[in-house]
Order: C-alpha cells, then structure tokens, then sequence
C-alpha cells in the first residue's frame, strides 16, 4: 500500500450493501481481546464501519466511541445499534484530524484503548504517519492501541494488505509497538474474483492473514 484507500470507495460499498468488511459481528480478536481484561478505560474504536466493536463492547458495559469518516457507515451503525437495543454512541470524524482542532477532531477526555480493526491497512506510508500522530493526541500517557491489519503473505486474500514493517514504521516517535503477531481477519468474499480466489462461495465468511499489533502511547 503507498497510497490510501479513497473515501469514494467506502461510501460505494455502504450505498450498494456490500462492505467485505462488514460481517455482522465483532471480529474473533476483538471478542478475545476484551474477554482477556486488554480493553480498558474510555475506549475509542477507529475506523467503525458498521460499528460492530462498538456495540459488542458497548453491551459490555464499556465507555465507547465509535468514529467513522463515512456518513454512510456511521447512519448504519446507528441503526444496527437501534435495532439490537444497544445505546452506543458514533460519531462522524475523520481519523487523520483527531484532535487537531477542526470540525469533528475534538472527541473530549482523552482515551485509555484504542480498538482499530482494518483501518490502519487503508492509509498510504504517509498517512500511516499522521494517523500514528492523531491517535497519540487523543489518548493518554500509557494508552493502548490494538490494531489488527490485513497481512502481506504469500497467502491467497484480499484488500489493502501491508507488511509488519509498515505498523512499526509508523508507531515510532511516542510509540513503543509492545507486541506484533500473525492473527486472523474475518471477512466476507462478496465478489467472485475474491471468492475464487479462496476457493469459496461469493458471500461466504473467510479469515484473512492479519497481524495483530498491541502498541503503547508513552
């Protein structure tokens, strides 16, 4: 990846009803993450989508913020939460201007977790960068950021997948990258061309190499 994904792309996929990234239910590293006690404090959940994370931990009893730069993903988010009874809150912000001072950028107190579930893998080299500088602006001093990304291997998949080397590239200055594993990401093979390429049916439910990174504010 050396460009970012346009925005174009994304509210494409939330007027047609087929994100690949939208399964229904919180990713399993997710669930894990927060049934291991790694979710803490006020937590901010990056890059929403249809706000899964959001919700599944809102039910948890956790004090959440979902964040999306898409009005589409944010108004079904809204919904989804409506209809399963669940008062989460959502917000339409652009992830490379928190807490920079313009429209959408100021999220209140500042964060303890951070929950970035395929938003990272999205952003060009650069943008890598200032996404990194954001997130240290609206968390504090010992915040943690779980970032799970599609994984570059030799392994059939799909979407925007980046080396290892990217996420501790951009995490460096006030960062300290704690952990960096080879974990699973689950998707939906909506097309046929993903879906051959897998060896599965179009719309079926696939796991995607990923890693899964624990990264500590300083």
């Amino acid at each position: 990846m050396t460009e970012t994904v346009g925005r174009e792309i994304f509210e494409s996929a939330y007027a047609e009803g087929t994100p690949d990234w939208v399964i229904g239910q919180a990713q399993p590293a997710v669930v894990e993450l927060e049934q291991a006690g790694r979710i803490t404090g006020r937590v901010l959940d990056a890059g929403c989508g249809a706000g899964e994370h959001t919700i599944h931990l809102a039910e948890r009893g956790h004090d959440v913020l979902g964040i999306d730069f898409s009005d589409g993903a944010i108004a079904l988010a809204r919904r989804i939460a409506a209809e399963r009874g669940v008062a989460a809150t959502f917000r339409v912000a652009d992830a490379l201007a928190l807490g920079d001072g313009a429209a959408g950028g100021d999220l209140g107190a500042p964060f303890d977790t951070v929950v970035d579930s395929a938003l990272f893998h999205v952003f060009g080299a650069a943008d890598r960068r200032r996404y990194a500088d954001a997130l240290h602006r609206v968390t504090r001093t010992s915040a943690t950021v779980h970032l799970v990304a599609l994984a570059e291997t030799e392994e059939p998949g799909f979407g925007p997948r980046i080396s290892d080397s990217a996420i501790r590239e951009a995490f460096t200055d006030g960062w300290t990258v704690d952990e960096l594993t080879a974990h699973r990401y689950r998707a939906v093979a909506h097309s046929q061309e993903h879906a051959d390429g897998l060896g599965v049916r179009p719309g079926e439910l696939v796991d995607l190499p990923a890693w899964l990174a624990r990264i500590r504010r300083h």
